[in-house]
Parts: C-alpha cells; sequence; structure tokens
C-alpha cells in the first residue's frame, strides 16, 4: 500500500466547498478552514508528514486504538482532534473520510446561511 502523500491531503483538504487554505501559524503548516474555523492541518515540514482533523470524540478514541498512525490531536485539543501520521498505515479512503468528517463537523455548527452560501445550496 503507498502512503497518501501530503499533496493528495492538501488537494482532498482544498477541493471541499468553500474551503480556504491559510497559514496563521507560520509556512511550515498549511490551515484548512471552512466558514471561518479549522478543519484540517497539514505539516508541511518533515517526513513522512501528518495532518491534524477535527473528531468527534468518541471515533477519535475509536481511531486511535485501530491506528497506530492516529494520536490525539498535536497542540490541539486531544479529546476532539486526531493528528494522523501519513505513514501508509491508514489507507486513503479511511484518511480521505476523517477529513471529510472533520469538515462536515465544522460545517454542522456554523448558521445555516453561511453553509448554503458556502455549498451553492438554498437554506432551509
Amino acid at each position: 500500500m503507498n502512503p497518501v502523500s501530503r499533496d493528495q491531503v492538501l488537494v482532498w483538504c482544498s477541493s471541499l466547498p468553500g474551503a480556504v487554505e491559510d497559514d496563521p501559524f507560520g509556512d511550515d503548516v498549511a490551515v484548512f478552514k471552512v466558514g471561518g474555523k479549522m478543519f484540517a492541518l497539514v505539516a508541511l515540514a518533515g517526513d513522512p508528514g501528518s495532518v491534524s482533523l477535527k473528531c468527534d470524540p468518541d471515533w477519535a478514541l475509536e481511531l486511535r486504538a485501530l491506528h497506530e498512525a492516529v494520536r490525539p490531536g498535536y497542540h490541539l485539543n486531544k479529546r476532539h482532534w486526531n493528528t494522523v501520521e501519513l505513514d501508509g498505515t491508514v489507507t486513503d479512503v479511511e484518511l480521505e473520510e476523517m477529513i471529510d468528517h472533520s469538515y462536515q463537523l465544522v460545517m454542522s455548527r456554523l448558521p445555516r446561511s453561511e453553509r448554503a452560501r458556502l455549498t451553492g445550496r438554498d437554506a432551509l
């Protein structure tokens, strides 16, 4: 199994509706936000690389138990964030699911009108 590359993670994060890349912590980490709220932090230095993702606390614990490469969020709220090492032990399908979950968690907490604006859908 080939490890998911840092570039692949950057593409996945930036392709989500309304996602914006920022660098509030300097040049070594790409921060992805939706509606001004962070959903992913991608380390741009070091190998094999890592991505920190927001996560439901119960699922966060399950993922940590299942994967050695999934650890409590580095310099983040460890109950709500996981850091995933891009060492190839987490499949691309699993990692994409974790990224989407993080994005959806943040998106679900935005006001309905903001979600509609970001996704191009009518507010319900």
